[in-house]
């Protein structure tokens, strides 16, 4: 299981009128989790779509467990369950550093796309390759 640690601080203008983080910003945190994690393994967005290959998010699942609040640092845990084939599932728990409580947990789905045709196929070597790495190390 691939496992990374990102951080962010709550802006106010991540707030709603109940002084909560809006719930669907939740959903852009997940994306700096998975961005992060991207760029960690040596692979940002960037590199993949220059491959030909666009990855769309396909499903989401979230379910909230405690408010976050305007500048509290938040972490965000993102994680890697198996080994994509069409799709990669990344699952996702954001918790406050501040008060020491989960705030939502979930995950994402993506998909590949070969950005010529626009059509699904399975994970490029590329990323299969970036992953594997990652796994190994983590065994060693």
């Amino acid at each position: 299981m691939m496992k990374f640690k990102s951080t962010v601080r709550v802006r106010y203008a991540d707030t709603d009128q109940m002084k909560f983080v809006y719930n669907g910003k939740y959903f852009e945190y997940f994306e700096i989790g998975r961005t992060e994690m991207m760029r960690e393994i040596g692979l940002p967005y960037k590199v993949i779509e220059g491959n030909g290959i666009l990855m769309p998010v396909i499903e989401t699942k979230i379910t909230y467990l405690s408010p976050a609040y305007y500048d509290e640092l938040l972490e965000i845990y993102t994680l890697v369950p198996e080994f994509p084939k069409v799709k990669v599932h990344i699952d996702h728990l954001i918790r406050s550093l501040d008060r020491n409580v989960d705030v939502v947990e979930g995950y994402v789905e993506l998909a590949f796309l070969n950005s010529k045709t626009m059509k699904p196929t399975r994970a490029p070597k590329i990323f299969l390759d970036a992953i594997e790495k990652f796994y190994k190390n983590e065994m060693e």
